[in-house]
C-alpha cells in the first residue's frame, strides 16, 4: 500500500512539474503545444486531487480538518456493523435462502457417499472415540456417581414395583414357568438331606428334652430326618404332589393380591424403599458408574474393541444406504433442512447482533487503519486513474475549446 500510495502521489508531483513547466513555456511563447500540455496536467492535477480527497475521506479527516462526511470508517463503523449483520441476516440466514442452498446441495448423498468411501468411517470413529475419552476425562467422578445415584433413586422411588411384579408373577404361575425353579429346589433340597444327614439329626436331638433317653432323642431324630427327607423326595419325583399345589396356589394367589391388595402393595412399597435407602444399595448404585467408565474407556481406546468395530461397520452401512437408497436421502435431506430452518429462525437474531456487536467493539482508528492495509492499494490506483483520466479529460475539453475557437 505504501508503494502505491508513493506512484500516486509521484504522479501528482508529475503533473505539477509539468503544469508548472508548460505555463512557463506558454508564457515564454513556446507554441501552441504548451497550451495543450498545461491543460492536460492540470486536469490531472485536479483529478489526483480529487481523488485523494475521496480516498483519504473514507478512513480519516483530510489535514486534520471537521469537513462534514469525512473519515467514514471511523464515524460510522458501528453503523456499518448494523449493516453488515442485517445483510448476512437478510440474505444468508433467511430460511427460504437456507432451505434452497442446502437442497440444491444434496448433504445426506455426499454424506453418504463420504461415509462409504475407504478411511472415512474408521476416522470419524477414531474422532467420536477422542471426543469421548476427552468428556469422561474432564467429568468428575463423584459428580457423576451422585447424578447417577440421584436418577436411580428418584426414578425407582418413583415407579411401581408391586403392580408390575404381580403381573410378571401371575403370568409366570399360568404358564408354569417356575415348575423349573421348584424342581431344582427339590432336587438341591433332597441332595443336601442326604449329604448332611448327621447334622440334621443332631439339631433335631438338640431340640429334645433333657430328661430324655440319648437313645431315644436319637431314634426320634432319625424319624424326623426319614420323613424330611421321604417329603422332600416326594416332592422331587411327583410332578403333582399337593405340596407343589400348594404353591402354585400361593403364588397365583400372591400375584393377585400384588396387584390388587392395597395392604399388600403398601408393605411392598415400603419395603423398596427401605431397600434403596440402604447405605449398601446407595453405594452400589454409585458404584455402577465407576464400571461402566471404565468399559467405555476401554472399549474407546482399543481399536479392535467390539464397541469401535461395531460403530465403524454402522457409519460405512448407512454410509451405504445414504448414497444409494432415494427415499432415505430425502427422508434426511428433510430432517437436515428442518433443522437448518430451525437453527436460522431461532438464532438468527443473536448472529447477527454478534457481528454487529464485534464490529462496535473495535476500535475505531485501529478498524480503520486494517481496512485500510487491506484494501489501500487497490484504492491508490483511483488516485492513479484520476491523475490520468483527468489529465487525458483536460486535453480533450482544451481540443475542442479550442477547435471551437475557444
Amino acid at each position: 500500500m505504501r508503494k502505491m500510495k508513493s506512484v500516486a502521489t509521484g504522479l501528482l508531483a508529475l503533473a505539477t512539474l509539468v503544469f508548472a513547466l508548460a505555463t512557463w513555456a506558454k508564457a515564454s511563447g513556446a507554441g501552441a503545444w504548451a497550451g495543450y500540455v498545461a491543460a492536460a496536467a492540470e486536469a490531472g492535477m485536479v483529478g489526483a486531487l480529487a481523488d485523494w480527497f475521496a480516498v483519504t475521506a473514507l478512513f480519516r479527516r483530510p489535514f486534520g480538518l471537521p469537513i462534514p462526511h469525512t473519515a467514514i470508517i471511523p464515524t460510522k463503523k458501528d453503523a456499518f456493523g448494523r449493516s453488515l449483520g442485517d445483510f448476512v441476516g437478510d440474505n444468508f440466514l433467511s430460511a427460504p435462502v437456507v432451505r434452497a442452498r442446502l437442497g440444491r446441495i444434496g448433504v445426506a448423498r455426499r454424506l453418504g457417499e463420504w461415509l462409504s468411501a475407504p478411511g472415512s468411517a474408521e476416522r470419524v470413529t477414531r474422532e467420536a472415540a477422542a471426543a469421548l475419552r476427552g468428556l469422561l476425562a474432564v467429568l468428575r467422578d463423584e459428580d457423576v456417581q451422585a447424578v447417577v445415584a440421584e436418577a436411580v433413586t428418584r426414578r425407582a422411588a418413583a415407579t411401581s414395583v408391586a403392580e408390575p411384579a404381580g403381573r410378571l408373577l401371575g403370568k409366570i404361575v399360568a404358564d408354569g414357568g417356575h415348575k423349573g425353579l421348584v424342581d431344582l429346589v427339590a432336587v438341591r433340597g433332597h441332595d443336601w438331606l442326604v449329604e448332611h444327614h448327621g447334622e440334621v439329626v443332631a439339631r433335631v436331638t438338640a431340640k429334645t428334652p433333657g430328661w430324655t433317653p440319648k437313645f431315644l432323642d436319637q431314634q426320634v431324630g432319625e424319624r424326623v430326618y426319614k420323613e424330611l427327607l421321604r417329603f422332600v423326595t416326594d416332592v422331587r419325583d411327583d410332578p403333582v404332589h399337593p405340596a407343589r399345589g400348594a404353591l402354585d396356589n400361593f403364588l397365583a394367589d400372591f400375584a393377585q393380591e400384588l396387584q390388587h391388595d392395597p395392604a399388600t402393595i403398601d408393605r411392598v412399597e415400603r419395603a423398596k424403599a427401605d431397600l434403596l435407602a440402604r447405605p449398601e444399595v446407595q453405594d452400589l448404585i454409585a458404584s455402577s458408574w465407576a464400571a461402566v467408565r471404565a468399559l467405555v474407556l476401554n472399549a474407546a481406546e482399543d481399536e479392535d474393541s467390539e464397541l469401535r468395530r461395531r460403530l465403524t461397520e454402522g457409519l460405512r452401512a448407512l454410509g451405504r444406504r445414504l448414497a444409494t437408497d432415494a427415499k432415505l436421502q430425502a427422508k434426511t435431506d428433510g430432517w437436515l433442512l428442518d433443522a437448518a430452518e430451525y437453527v436460522v429462525s431461532t438464532y438468527r437474531e443473536e448472529i447477527t447482533s454478534l457481528i454487529s456487536e464485534t464490529v462496535a467493539g473495535w476500535d475505531a482508528a485501529d478498524a480503520s487503519r486494517k481496512i485500510e492495509a487491506n484494501v489501500g492499494r487497490d484504492l491508490q490506483f483511483i488516485r492513479i486513474n484520476g491523475t490520468v483520466v483527468g489529465a487525458l479529460a483536460g486535453l480533450l475539453i482544451h481540443t475542442v475549446s479550442t477547435a471551437l475557437g475557444g
